[in-house]
């Protein structure tokens, strides 16, 4: 059973969700304000979290701040219809994916088991997938983990996926509707642009290669390459 909380000041919504969520088989824990879903969030592992933005105590953003620096747990946040800097916002700082309010309790439950299944691996692709090598990266996706030249680089767990992906395909394009749906389980909407934040990200956190080449080219409108 999948562990999932919910960090949401609205109680009524709460209530919902808490039925919905139990109704599909996962196990909800509640928090009401920032400071006290920061708080479990650190004391407890779950598969993911659902993160209002506007929160007493603390704003989602500082408690996604916060989670970063010691926990990966993958993040999906709740912000208001049309606020595209809350969601611009939330990705840059580290959140897997985002869902404007009000939702459709449908696209919701997909969203989730979408994000937990890109976070775990089963053990039959756990063996079937050992460390590799591309260069001076090292990726190991039993840990979900990432090393260049040996020094551990923290990535969410979208980011490793998307890394991995296109290490995997590297010198071929990756067109920006399959990558969309292989990293966010999700089919490319316009003016979405979770993907291209992602990237930004993994860009930030990958050292410069010796060489000095970029390690991803982005052909305008049309994707992406892994320079081998």
């Amino acid at each position: 059973m999948s562990r999932i909380l919910l960090i949401d000041d609205d109680l009524g919504l709460s209530e919902l969700l808490g039925q919905l969520l139990e109704l599909e088989g996962f196990k909800l824990t509640l928090a009401y304000d920032g400071k006290q879903g920061l708080e479990l969030a650190l004391a407890s592992d779950y598969d993911l979290i659902l993160l209002d933005v506007m929160l007493p105590k603390l704003n989602g953003f500082e408690v996604l701040r916060a989670l970063r620096q010691h926990k990966q747990t993958p993040v999906l946040m709740l912000t208001a219809r049309g606020d595209e800097i809350d969601r611009v916002v939330g990705l840059e700082i580290g959140a897997d994916d985002y869902l404007p309010k009000p939702f459709n309790d449908r696209e919701l439950i997909a969203r989730i088991r979408a994000i937990i299944r890109r976070s775990h691996l089963t053990a039959q692709e756990i063996h079937a997938t050992p460390a590799q090598e591309f260069g001076d990266l090292r990726l190991d996706p039993s840990r979900q983990e990432a090393y260049c030249n040996e020094q551990l680089i923290i990535l969410t767990g979208t980011e490793f996926t998307l890394l991995h992906t296109l290490a995997l395909h590297a010198g071929e394009l990756m067109n920006k509707e399959e990558l969309n749906e292989i990293v966010l389980g999700k089919k490319l909407m316009p003016f979405d642009r979770s993907l291209d934040m992602h990237l930004s990200n993994l860009r930030k956190k990958l050292p410069e290669r010796s060489d000095g080449r970029p390690r991803v080219k982005t052909i305008r409108g049309k994707g992406y390459i892994w320079l081998p």
